[in-house]
């Protein structure tokens, strides 16, 4: 089954640089498939980041964004030392669940490496229950729609 993107533009798009680096690849010299969950969770996290706000300051105001559905689709290896760019890709305005979308690209590369979709669901600290997004987020959110 393939990721399926949206067939439209997306709300909100950023793009966040990072270097591959040797610990992060295999035997065969390629970027270890499990390290891209981790690079789109830099990428999103910088996303938020320039919004004005951070992971940090929505756990302390009592809410959390737990992961709740990951996909992946790898289409061509990346090596050490080489220069990705992973796009963020935001198609609907968050209300209790923040779902992202992701291309891996580089510049020796046309088409995206790898594609992924993840889904997070916002979760009241204390209850641990789904809740809505807070205001202050959307605030920040919609003012880069």
């Amino acid at each position: 089954m393939a990721i399926s993107f949206p067939d439209r533009e997306p709300l909100i798009e950023y793009t966040h640089k990072l270097r591959s680096r040797y610990g992060e690849t295999d035997k065969m010299g390629y970027v270890y498939y499990g390290r891209y969950l981790e690079y789109f969770e830099v990428a999103r996290t910088e996303m938020i980041r320039s919004f004005g706000l951070s992971y940090r300051e929505l756990e302390e105001n009592g809410v959390m964004l737990p992961v709740i559905h990951s996909e992946l689709e790898y289409k061509i290896p990346i090596h050490y030392d080489v220069e990705m760019e992973i796009k963020v890709m935001v198609f609907d305005v968050p209300q209790v669940r923040l779902q992202t979308f992701y291309e891996v690209l580089t510049q020796d590369q046309k088409t995206p490496h790898v594609i992924g979709e993840v889904s997070l669901c916002f979760m009241d600290s204390e209850s641990r229950r789904p809740c809505r997004a807070p205001d202050e987020f959307l605030k920040k959110v919609t003012k880069h729609i």
